[in-house]
């Protein structure tokens, strides 16, 4: 039993992942859900909030609670039930995506959806509804949850399942935690027949071929993804390259066993066998500035351009965890960290939103380090969805102590676009948005369903993090002490 009052010792810093936001937490790491409510008893007792964190690598501040109480789930690891046969799994809410694949790609299987990174948690992952490459027709990670088991503020244990308790199952999921604890998941996953996918690149001189490609290869693809060389100007606005991944169907891996070991997923840890990819951040800082990275995105497009049209055979882990390849990579963007922008914009507006954000963060001086464009599925269900059938951007930003105002400033201007061109944005990148550009992007409908909600289900605000007092804390009672 935790005692009533805080306790110093527990007293950590804590980071957004894209190491621009700071906080220092009350930090507590329960096991069992036994723990999880006494915890919400603590912060009751205390007067404080109580924030959720899984794998911390949320870009902004969705898993920092300044000076409250910070859940850290990250210990609940527990594969709780695996069926080899039907491809569904249990497992508790701390288990990553490392976790789960490593466990289960030796049977044959694979999530779903997968994000960028494999150190996300699935808790962390169902608050936000994660999506990947496949996004378009495989949706978000919600579409492949069966269930979930999650505490309530009040220390109540639920079960949710997507048709008996859709209004709990549409807004815990996507709610970035202010609804409820997820501590256990059920989820479906998906039969593949080989460890190897094949992708073919595609050289495109600009961002309408780029657009008009991706939408060509979706029906043909199993991922997709294209880079935007974002210091390119004039015709060659949006220039970049199209990678298009399909699964080996099958009987067309000659070698199944071996490629759906884990000694064939797992990603070297070296470049050519001898250079340790755990250094590489380190040459990069020196090229991280806008000369650097403008002549490292000219060399990456006119190596395309030798690559165009050729197919490569990749694993899974390689294909899906992009953002793993280089350990530490982020570090690069210190001391003052990194900024990323990402918005979901309807395919009807998206090349004249997209040709905009471009040329506006060109024209400030801050052009992009890295673009990254994927197709996107209609509108979901969830409550705080972002899907728009059309294609997202996310931008990186490198902060700086005497660029940061100009930065931010640039971050609102780039919203202004997005919100009038009918986009949203996805709070897992999030550090900037403010609630004005949220309520517009999400609707007034969404967001008088959002309030309503969090009333019935916490009342006294208990579960908060700084991102939700930043966006919606207007509309919820602040309950937390400083």
């Amino acid at each position: 039993m935790i005692a009533k009052q805080l306790d110093s010792n527990r007293l950590e810093r804590t980071d957004g992942w894209g190491q621009v936001v700071h906080a220092v937490d009350y930090v507590y790491r329960p096991t069992t859900v036994a723990g999880i409510q006494d915890v919400l008893t603590l912060a009751r007792d205390t007067g404080r909030s109580v924030g959720l964190r899984g794998g911390g690598i949320s870009y902004g501040d969705a898993s920092v609670n300044a000076e409250n109480i910070l859940l850290d789930l990250s210990r609940m690891t527990r594969i709780l039930d695996w069926n080899p046969e039907t491809g569904i799994i249990d497992v508790e809410a701390g288990v990553t995506m490392r976790d789960l694949w490593r466990y289960v790609v030796g049977d044959g299987w694979w999530p779903n959806v997968v994000p960028g990174t494999m150190f996300g948690t699935i808790g962390g992952s169902l608050a936000m509804n994660v999506h990947g490459k496949n996004h378009w027709q495989s949706g978000t990670i919600g579409d492949h949850t069966l269930e979930f088991d999650a505490v309530l503020p009040n220390g109540d244990c639920i079960t949710c399942l997507p048709d008996e308790t859709p209004d709990l199952f549409q807004s815990i999921i996507s709610g970035v935690g202010l609804f409820a604890i997820v501590t256990r998941a059920r989820l479906q996953l998906k039969r593949i027949y080989s460890g190897r996918l094949k992708t073919t690149s595609h050289t495109v001189p600009d961002l309408k071929s780029l657009l008009t490609l991706m939408d060509a290869q979706k029906d043909d693809s199993d991922y997709l993804v294209g880079w935007t060389d974002c210091f390119a100007k004039g015709d060659t606005l949006g220039r970049g390259q199209v990678d298009a991944t399909v699964a080996l169907a099958a009987g067309k891996d000659p070698l199944p066993t071996q490629t759906l070991r884990l000694a064939f997923q797992d990603v070297s840890d070296t470049i050519f066998g001898v250079i340790p990819k755990s250094i590489l951040w380190r040459v990069a800082r020196y090229a991280t500035n806008n000369v650097g990275i403008a002549w490292l995105n000219r060399a990456k497009y006119w190596a395309g351009k030798l690559q165009h049209g050729k197919q490569a055979l990749n694993s899974y882990a390689a294909a899906n965890f992009m953002l793993d390849y280089v350990p530490h990579w982020k570090k690069a963007y210190l001391p003052g960290g990194l900024l990323q922008h990402q918005s979901f914009l309807p395919k009807a507006t998206s090349e004249q939103a997209i040709r905009e954000m471009l040329t506006l963060c060109q024209a400030r001086g801050y052009p992009s380090y890295l673009g990254v464009i994927k197709r996107h599925p209609a509108d979901d269900k969830y409550l705080l969805g972002y899907s728009l059938d059309g294609f997202s951007l996310a931008m990186d930003f490198r902060v700086t102590a005497r660029n940061r105002a100009e930065l931010l400033q640039l971050m609102y201007d780039l919203d202004d676009i997005v919100v009038a061109a009918g986009g949203r944005f996805y709070f897992a990148k999030d550090a900037h948005l403010r609630p004005e550009s949220v309520s517009a992007s999400l609707g007034a409908e969404r967001m008088q369903t959002l309030i309503a909600l969090k009333r019935q289900y916490d009342p006294a605000n208990l579960l908060q993090t700084n991102l939700s007092r930043r966006l919606f804390g207007k509309q919820f009672q602040v309950q937390s002490k400083t």
